[in-house]
Formats: structure tokens, C-alpha cells, sequence
């Protein structure tokens, strides 16, 4: 019987991995721009970062986390989401005494046992960022403008903004409670998730995608008519400079996340291209989990992006793999083997080589040079290891010319600086 992938756990095959470079080149390219440095971490995490972080009455830990225990009986995790590993990391290394501020970014695979479906997986793929030491609403609008840009540089623009404050541990508390007595008005309406977890994790019923649930909770107290004066004048000041730097958004009042550590400015790219599954990016702040992690009483905002869902917002515009600068085409075993030391050296030399390993004939050689799109064939045969000079071909242009073999990769480096 063959050996299959893990369902919901995916190969990214050659074809579609172009497109998920792209992603993550552009990703390092604009992060760097606003002084982001990529930080990684390790797949397995001790459980207890988990719970202590993102919280024992989430639907990550108490459904959907992938734990074991190991040899010794640690209770360990394939990380579910990328902050808390990269808090666990920042306190552990103490990178706040390098910086008052650190900027940092991470890309990789995290694990979640769930129904995979479209752009929903067992393993998935994130790209975020942190902000780690700044309380200043003047970051939150950076990051969103960085996030915005990213997506401006991907081409996907089919997105919204959508922003909302979650409060703080001064105001939310009367919020939560008024939340409660209003669901327990309406707990026979609610799924049978949200009846349970209604008193410990009230918000999160306003985020179910029940219908009953959505239903039920229409008229719901805002939370933004809870805020008190220190979180909405932050609110207030993130609009200011979003609209400042002419970044379009709305309020979500409804918008909730399904993680404990969130405060203050919460946010979602949403799209109408995914079905159910509307988020692309999603994030906020979480001023209180640094310390909660014995580490310094530390600010933090980030994100996180999902991989696959922006490759599935790319569709069929797959990125094309990189071509062959030259293609060696050789007749004979002596040939071959010149062929390959060629190859070899213009390789070496930077230059994207490509030859015949088979023994194939010319014609098909020359078949297989157009199907990688080469931009240039070599032909070597015994009078080009004779004389060596051998025609080098233009194959789009369709021309061609002499030229020594000991000048091959000069030659070669030349024209693929000049195009």
C-alpha cells in the first residue's frame, strides 16, 4: 500500500513553490524596509507556553492543538500560531536589552487538528510580525500601513481593513460582564460551543459562524460603548493616523479574536474570495502577554497571514520558476563530459546551466532546451572539442554566434548582467 501525506498536511510541488517564494521574498523585502528582522523558532514548544499565552478556554487549546508527550514526559506542541514562540524567544534572550524596541518577523509552518477545507489545514503556513516595547498608537498605524503595503506589492488588492478595539484590562471587564448577561437572555439560541463557553469566553461567541449564534447576537452591546477614556482616545488616534497616511479601513465592532492575550486595537484583512474563510490576515495588540510570560511589562502589537489563502487569492497567475541562462547540448561521450565541466564552472560562476544527462539525441536535446524556455544552447560534437569554438544560440532571438570555449563563462557573465 503507498505511503500518503497526513490529511490536511500538503506538498507544495515544483510550479506552485515559485509562487510561494514570491510570497515570502516580497515579505522580506517590505518588512526590512520598516527595520523588521526575521527571528525563527522551533516547530515543538513547551505545552504550558501555549496556555498560559493564548488561553486554556480557547478553541486552540482545549480542540485543536497538536500535544505528546516525549520521552522524558514533557507535554509538548507543534506551535498553533507564531507570537507566543516568538515572546518565549524574545524573553529567553533577553532582546530587550539589546533594543528598546524590536521589530521582528517570522515565516514557517504551524500545526492545528481541525476539518481541513479550503484555505483551512492541519499544517499551515504563516507569515507575521511583532512590535515588541511601543504603547504608541503611531505603531499600530505603522504596522497596518506595512501590512497594507505588503499586500499593494503581492497584487492582491481584493481586501478590506477592518479595525476595532477590544479595551483593556480597566474596562473590558464591565464590558465582558455586560456581554454575559446578555447571552444568558439568549442561550437557547446559541450552538452548543457558545453555551458552554459563554461565561468564560464570552467574546468569542460574537465571532461564531452559527447561524443561530450570528443571529442571536445582532443587537450585542459594543464593546466600543465600554471603552474607557484611555482606550478610546487610543482608538480614536489610530484612525487619525491611518487616514493620515490614507490607508482605508472600517470598524468592525463585532470583530473579536480567539486568542486571550488581545487588547486595544484588534484587525482583519477580510476578503469575498474565500468562501467562509474571509480572513487573510489578522492580528492586534497584546500589551499584557510579555509579562504574563515573566518576562519585562512590555507593549507588543503583530499579525499574521495566511500562506495558503493568499495563494489561493493568486489563483491561476502562478509565478513562473527561473530559467536556464544556458543549455549544453552535446553528441558523444567526450562531448558529455566537456559538457559537464562547463556546466560546472558556469555554475559556479553564478550562471544557471543546464545539460543533456541521458544520452539523448541532438534533436531531442534541442527539444528539451525550448521546453525549459533556455535562453541560450551551446552544441558540442567532436569538431567544437577539436577547434573549441562552438555556436552559441540566441534560442529568443533565434540567432547565433562563434565563440571559444575558454571564454564561455565571461562570455555568459556578460550577457546575463546586461539583461
Amino acid at each position: 500500500m503507498a505511503i500518503n501525506a497526513i490529511k490536511g498536511m500538503n506538498d507544495i510541488l515544483p510550479g506552485d513553490v515559485e509562487t510561494w517564494q514570491f510570497l515570502e521574498a516580497k515579505a522580506r523585502q517590505v518588512f526590512s524596509a520598516y527595520g523588521f528582522a526575521e527571528i525563527r523558532t522551533p516547530v515543538v514548544e513547551k505545552t504550558e507556553l501555549f496556555c498560559r499565552s493564548i488561553g486554556e478556554t480557547t478553541d486552540i487549546v482545549e480542540k485543536e492543538m497538536y500535544t505528546f508527550s516525549d520521552k522524558s514526559d514533557n507535554s509538548l506542541t507543534l506551535r498553533p500560531e507564531g507570537t507566543a514562540p516568538v515572546m518565549r524567544a524574545f524573553i529567553q534572550n533577553r532582546l530587550h536589552n539589546l533594543d528598546p524596541v524590536n521589530k521582528l518577523y517570522y515565516m514557517g509552518p504551524m500545526f492545528r487538528y481541525e476539518r481541513p477545507q479550503k484555505g483551512r489545514y492541519r499544517q499551515f503556513h504563516q507569515i507575521g510580525a511583532e512590535i515588541i516595547g511601543v504603547e504608541s498608537p503611531l505603531i499600530d498605524a505603522q504596522l497596518l500601513a506595512m501590512l497594507h503595503h505588503y499586500f499593494c506589492e503581492i497584487g492582491i488588492d481584493a481586501v478590506q481593513l477592518q479595525i476595532n478595539s477590544l479595551g483593556c484590562p480597566e474596562c473590558r471587564p464591565d464590558y465582558r460582564q455586560a456581554l454575559i448577561d446578555f447571552l444568558e437572555l439568549r442561550l437557547g439560541s446559541l450552538c452548543a460551543d457558545c453555551q458552554r463557553r459563554y461565561q468564560s469566553n464570552p467574546l468569542r461567541v460574537l465571532d461564531c459562524k452559527a447561524t443561530g449564534c450570528q443571529e442571536s447576537t445582532v443587537d450585542a452591546p459594543s464593546v466600543l460603548d465600554h471603552l474607557c477614556g484611555s482606550c478610546e482616545d487610543h482608538f480614536a488616534r489610530v484612525k487619525k493616523h491611518l487616514a493620515a497616511l490614507d490607508i482605508p479601513f472600517s470598524v468592525n465592532a463585532r470583530m473579536v479574536r480567539g486568542l486571550d492575550y488581545y487588547v486595544r486595537t484588534t484587525f482583519e484583512l477580510v476578503t469575498n474570495q474565500l468562501g467562509s474563510q474571509n480572513a487573510v490576515a489578522a492580528g492586534g495588540r497584546y500589551d499584557g502577554l510579555v509579562e504574563s510570560l515573566d518576562g519585562p511589562a512590555l507593549s507588543g502589537i503583530g499579525f499574521a497571514i495566511g500562506v495558503e489563502r493568499l495563494v489561493l487569492m493568486k489563483g491561476e497567475e502562478k509565478v513562473p520558476a527561473p530559467r536556464p541562462d544556458i543549455f549544453l547540448a552535446s553528441m558523444g561521450s567526450e562531448a558529455a563530459e566537456k559538457a559537464f565541466v562547463l556546466m560546472s564552472q558556469l555554475q559556479r560562476a553564478g550562471i544557471r546551466a543546464e545539460m543533456d544527462y541521458l544520452g539523448k539525441s541532438l534533436k531531442a536535446q534541442m527539444r528539451r532546451a525550448n521546453k525549459l524556455s533556455a535562453r541560450y544552447a551551446l552544441i558540442l560534437g567532436e569538431q567544437e572539442l577539436e577547434t573549441g569554438v562552438a555556436e552559441l544560440k540566441d534560442m529568443d532571438q533565434s540567432s547565433q554566434q562563434q565563440i571559444e570555449l575558454g571564454e564561455l563563462v565571461m562570455l555568459m557573465r556578460g550577457l546575463c548582467s546586461s539583461s
